[in-house]
């Protein structure tokens, strides 16, 4: 993990992230997750940036089965699940976070959860690009909430482009082919037929290379006119064999109801926006140091460093996901008994405002974050490019600040087009800071890796009169 991390992973994280996944293995058999088996064993595929097969899986899909599994046992416990509600803020009692308002879309409904203790589990960061892998109602919240609740941010600057998403069938757009297939026997091809593969990453090819490496190859062969209309290359699912080709049943079946034979026909594909290894600074125990708030997943930052490699995506959202629900359920505070209404009130105040603000112009800025941080910090950065991108994102914040809504729908619009501006800002400010290379990090005009003055995060924190305040920390290496 350090390697494909490039020195940049919290030492702790990663140690934890390495022995408890297995705990986590063994806790999700117990609940009769239905992991793949071949020959009696466990079946492990071979994700690329990896030396060895060690990545399980479900055929019919990894996350729903998991999602299947741990929402039975939450029944089975007892646990209250409050569905089709959308958080849009966080309860504050001075410097604590003492729960979330919840809006039920489409409705004037808001509804309260007080916590002694909360988990931020919502993703990272989302539709903060154009195109982008993520679902549609991901937006970066997790992490703009913490930022106004006084948690840092860091390594914002490594976004990692999903090497190989389908971009034809058009039908299939979007959709990430697994580059476990590529352990299995499929190949990256450019326009002229050529295994490009093979000349920039000899012998291997496909394999033993980080997705992260694996995505720029790709979009250079794009760039430099060797790439397909629509602007991808081949992934050609003719060369996987049968049987193993067959285990991939959700994309096999995906791209056979577009019209496409993987059998016989390939998919186009191209590098996407994808995950971010950024995200809310933890320690051990997965506190944000803000009194009441933890955080999980994707929404927490520490242990991927400059690049997450191939297969680790889930186990971190296991392993720190119960990390910070032990912990959130060790650390419970206690009631805020007559202050819940004037917490209620300062959230409700924020959200509700008079003017005139119509919803379809809060989706347009947002529209306009998006195309504007693919700009400016793209896979591959300037500093001309990102200093055009803080501007423009400067712009649009001041546009949302000067704002007011006119309903209640309008008003979850606004604030959360304003957190992506905050979040957006770390984003394009981080990689304008990092004047070198690493990772899922380059800079066109600092090519190369300065271990001497860029080994350590960039983070970001917010005053309290609204700024963005940047700083570099040590990364903990015992």
């Amino acid at each position: 993990m350090v390697r494909g991390g490039y020195g940049l992973n919290e030492r702790p994280l990663v140690r934890i992230l390495a022995e408890e996944s297995i705990d986590a293995f063994r806790e999700l058999s117990v609940l009769g997750v239905p992991f793949a088996q071949s020959g009696g064993r466990i079946a492990q595929r071979h994700l690329s940036g990896n030396t060895y097969p060690r990545s399980l899986y479900i055929a019919e899909g990894t996350g729903s089965a998991l999602m299947k599994a741990l929402k039975k046992r939450a029944r089975e416990l007892g646990v209250s699940i409050f569905g089709g509600l959308r958080a849009i803020d966080l309860l504050r009692d001075n410097d604590a976070v003492a729960g979330a308002l919840l809006w039920k879309p489409h409705t004037a409904t808001l509804t309260s959860i007080r916590a002694g203790a909360t988990v931020l589990a919502m993703g990272g960061i989302g539709r903060l690009f154009a195109d982008s892998t993520y679902p549609a109602d991901v937006a970066a919240d997790a992490l703009g909430f913490a930022l106004d609740a006084g948690a840092a941010l860091i390594d914002m600057e490594f976004v990692q482009f999903e090497p190989v998403v389908t971009i034809w069938p058009e039908q299939c757009r979007g959709m990430e082919m697994p580059t476990a297939m590529l352990g299995d026997g499929a190949q990256l091809r450019n326009a002229i037929g050529e295994r490009f593969m093979l000349r920039v990453n000899p012998p291997h090819g496909e394999k033993h290379i980080e997705k992260a490496k694996m995505a720029l190859h790709i979009q250079r062969e794009i760039d430099e006119g060797r790439g397909l209309f629509p602007g991808g290359v081949i992934f050609d699912t003719t060369t996987v064999p049968r049987e193993k080709l067959e285990s991939y049943i959700s994309h096999c079946s995906r791209l056979r109801g577009a019209g496409l034979e993987p059998t016989t026909r390939s998919p186009i594909v191209a590098p996407g926006a994808h995950s971010v290894m950024g995200g809310v600074a933890i320690d051990e125990r997965g506190s944000t140091g803000v009194p009441g708030l933890y955080a999980g997943g994707e929404s927490a930052a520490g242990v991927h460093g400059a690049s997450r490699i191939a297969g680790n995506g889930c186990s971190d959202t296991l392993v720190f996901g119960a990390l910070a629900g032990r912990s959130a359920a060790r650390c419970i505070r206690p009631s805020y008994c007559g202050r819940w209404s004037g917490m209620e009130g300062a959230v409700e105040q924020k959200l509700l405002s008079s003017g005139q603000f119509p919803i379809d112009e809060a989706r347009r800025l947002k529209d306009e974050i998006r195309d504007t941080v693919a700009k400016a910090a793209g896979i591959w950065r300037s500093a001309v490019s990102l200093e055009e991108g803080l501007v423009g994102i400067g712009k649009i914040r001041q546009e949302l600040l000067d704002a007011r809504s006119d309903s209640l729908p309008s008003a979850v619009e606004l604030m959360e087009a304003r957190r992506m501006t905050d979040v957006a800002a770390t984003v394009i400010g981080s990689a304008l800071l990092r004047t070198e290379s690493r990772g899922a990090h380059q800079r066109t005009d600092f090519p190369a890796t300065d271990e001497l003055n860029w080994l350590v995060h960039n983070e970001y924190r917010k005053e309290a009169d609204g700024r963005l305040a940047s700083r570099t920390i040590e990364v903990t290496k015992e």
